[in-house]
């Protein structure tokens, strides 16, 4: 317990709140006991506080003794958080003791402060951040390490916070926004996931002549157009690319749709063969009939619905169409 010793009669403690009370003024009590060179004198104090105004909670002692305070104790029976002040007064010049804001039914002693269940309170000291720092403070000290931000900020680990992209950090309905994973919009049994209008599929033009193997990437595009007249029949491999498997790239259930568009000349030729990741499979044609001739002098299309029914299993519907 902290010791307070009044020896002199211009000596006393005294109390002030930093405003009034809501509705009770806070309750104390206090016992010191008095002594000079024969005599020994207990004694004890009781009260409320009010306001502003300094209450006496330990008087001076008499002449010739030295008063040695056992405790004092401030109960907030208000309905409200209270501060205050605990002062050593001597003679009119005052000196703060503690000075605490106490919660509803909390109690400060002089051996630190409770709460309503009897438990020691403990208060980590607090920073006016306006007031008590200046410049910037850095991201390791809870900060941003940044001295303006506009918009969305975003964090960049131990370095400073920067402003947030739209597009690329986030999506904004107004900024053009591209998307490197895999996004999936499942809806509902009774809403869709997705609703889409005005929608382009990526088309690669090649001056190439239709021949050999030709790898079909269908992560790269949707529609490939060789625009040269094909050269001989051809063998289509569809695959995710050239680092990644069809296999691997598509889950089982899940179907995907490209096309291809070859240009024939005089002499046509046709798709003869088709591969899934580098194996050959028989595809189901549209009408029953595999081609067995290309179209001279126009264009033919060839659609692939593949769908992936088990590990490196597929099943491929197939078309070809004339377009002249």
């Amino acid at each position: 317990m902290s010791t307070l010793i009044l020896d002199t009669t211009t000596k006393s403690i005294q109390v002030s709140m930093s405003g009034a009370a809501a509705t009770t003024n806070p309750d104390f009590t206090a016992a010191w006991a008095d002594n000079n060179s024969t005599n020994f004198i207990e004694g004890a104090s009781d009260g409320t506080l009010s306001g502003t105004t300094d209450v006496s909670v330990v008087s001076a002692p008499a002449a010739g003794y030295r008063r040695i305070i056992k405790y004092i104790t401030i109960e907030n029976k208000d309905t409200a958080p209270v501060t205050i002040t605990v002062k050593y007064d001597n003679n009119g010049t005052q000196r703060t003791i503690a000075k605490v804001t106490l919660n509803v039914g909390d109690t400060w002693t002089t051996d630190g402060t409770f709460d309503t269940f009897g438990a020691l309170k403990q208060a980590i000291a607090t920073l006016n951040l306006s007031t008590s720092v200046t410049g910037t403070l850095a991201v390791s000290n809870g900060g941003t390490g940044a001295t303006t931000l506009t918009g969305l900020a975003k964090g960049n680990g131990t370095s400073a916070f920067t402003a947030a992209t739209a597009g690329t950090d986030y999506v904004d309905p107004s900024v053009a926004s591209t998307y490197t994973a895999t996004q999936t919009f499942n809806g509902s049994s009774s809403v869709l996931g997705v609703v889409l209008n005005d929608v382009a599929e990526v088309t690669t033009v090649s001056a190439i002549a239709a021949t050999g193997t030709i790898n079909y990437d269908v992560t790269t595009q949707s529609v490939l157009y060789y625009t040269s007249n094909a050269s001989a029949n051809w063998t289509v491999n569809l695959r995710g690319s050239s680092g990644t498997s069809l296999n691997t790239l598509m889950s089982t259930g899940q179907t995907l749709t490209v096309v291809f568009m070859v240009t024939q000349g005089s002499t046509p030729y046709f798709n003869n063969v088709i591969q899934v990741d580098g194996t050959t499979i028989t595809p189901r044609w549209q009408g029953g009939v595999a081609p067995t001739a290309g179209n001279a002098s126009g264009i033919d299309i060839y659609s692939y619905t593949i769908i992936k029914t088990a590990s490196a299993t597929f099943t491929v519907l197939a078309a070809q169409v004339q377009f002249k």
